[in-house]
C-alpha cells in the first residue's frame, strides 16, 4: 500500500468541508484548496464550528480542535501537490475534467486523484486523463464528516489494487467503505432517488403537504424528511444528480425529475443554503 500523508481537497463548500474535516481530524495533513482565499478561509471557519458543536455535544475536545485545524492549510490549485487528491466541485463534466487534466501535469505518476462526483462516470470523467489507472470515486455524504459512508467506485480503467489500498484510507478515517462499480447513481443515489421523487410527486398530486411527509417519513425511522434533507444538500445539487440519472438511464419515467425541484432551482431557492428552498430558514 502506498504511503498517503498529504492529501488535497478541491473544494471549500459543505462537501469539501466535511471531507477536510473528516482527514485532518485523522491526522492528514489536508491541503484545502477553491477559486479564491477568501472561499478557502470561509472553509476553514466552517470546519472549525463543526469541531465547536464536537465540543458541545462531547464528542471532541479544545485540544483536538486545534489539532485538527493545525493540519489544515489553503492552497491554491496550480500548486496543489499531494499523495491523494479528492474533488468536491459542482456536478460538471467539463470542470472536473479539466482540473484532474491540470493536477496530472505537476503531480507524481503515483498520486491517487478521486472524485467525489454523486452522479457523473467516474470512467467518464478518467476519459481525458493519460492515467486513468489511478484515478477513481470517493462519494461522501453530507454532511461528510458526520456521515460514515462512503462508496468507492470503480471505473473501467481503475487499477484493482488501487481499491483496495482506498478501501483502507476510507476505514483509516473512521468511515465505513462500500466497494461499487461504476454505474448511474452508484447504489446509494439509485435507492435514494425515489425517496424524494416519490415524496415531490405526492406533493404534486397534492395527496398531503410537504410537512407531512416528511413527519410521517421520520416517524418511519428516517432522521430527516425528504424535503429536510433536499434542503440540506440543496436543491441545485439534488435536481442536478435526479437530472444526471434520469438521463443517463435513457429518459425512463420513474426517474423522471420534478417539475416541483426544477423550480425551486430556477427560482434559487435551493435551502438551507440560500435561506428558503422548501422552508425558510431567514425566520430561525
Amino acid at each position: 500500500m502506498r504511503s498517503i500523508e498529504k492529501i488535497g481537497v478541491i473544494g471549500a463548500g459543505s462537501m469539501g468541508q466535511g471531507i477536510a474535516q473528516a482527514c485532518a481530524s485523522a491526522g492528514y495533513q489536508v491541503l484545502l484548496c477553491d477559486v479564491t482565499t477568501e472561499i478557502i478561509q470561509k472553509g476553514i471557519s466552517g470546519i472549525g464550528k463543526n469541531l465547536d458543536q464536537a465540543i458541545v455535544r462531547g464528542k471532541s475536545t479544545p485540544e483536538k480542535k486545534t489539532k485538527t485545524l493545525s493540519l489544515l492549510k489553503a492552497c491554491q490549485l496550480a500548486e496543489l501537490k499531494a499523495d491523494l487528491i479528492i474533488e468536491a466541485v459542482i456536478e460538471k463534466l467539463e470542470l472536473k475534467q479539466k482540473i484532474f487534466r491540470d493536477l496530472e501535469l505537476i503531480n507524481d505518476a503515483d498520486t491517487v486523484l478521486a472524485t467525489n462526483t454523486s452522479s457523473l462516470s467516474v470512467s467518464k470523467i478518467a476519459t481525458v486523463l493519460k492515467h486513468p489507472n489511478r484515478f477513481l470515486g470517493l462519494h461522501f455524504f453530507n454532511p461528510a464528516h458526520l456521515m460514515k459512508l462512503v462508496e468507492i467506485v470503480e471505473g473501467e480503467k481503475t487499477n484493482h489494487n488501487l481499491m483496495d489500498e482506498m478501501t483502507e484510507f476510507v476505514k483509516s478515517i473512521d468511515k465505513i467503505p462500500v466497494r461499487v462499480k461504476d454505474s448511474p447513481g452508484f447504489i446509494v443515489n439509485r435507492v435514494a432517488r425515489h425517496f424524494y421523487l416519490e415524496s415531490l410527486r405526492l406533493l404534486e398530486e397534492k395527496n398531503a403537504d410537504l410537512s407531512t411527509i416528511d413527519a410521517l417519513a421520520k416517524s418511519a425511522g428516517f432522521r430527516l424528511g425528504p424535503f429536510e434533507l433536499m434542503d440540506l444538500i440543496g436543491n441545485d445539487v439534488n435536481y442536478e444528480v435526479s437530472r444526471q440519472v434520469y438521463e443517463a438511464f435513457g429518459q425512463i419515467k420513474r426517474f423522471k425529475p420534478s417539475v416541483i425541484q426544477e423550480e425551486k432551482v430556477k427560482t434559487g431557492m435551493l435551502g438551507k443554503k440560500t435561506g428558503k428552498g422548501y422552508y425558510d430558514y431567514e425566520k430561525n
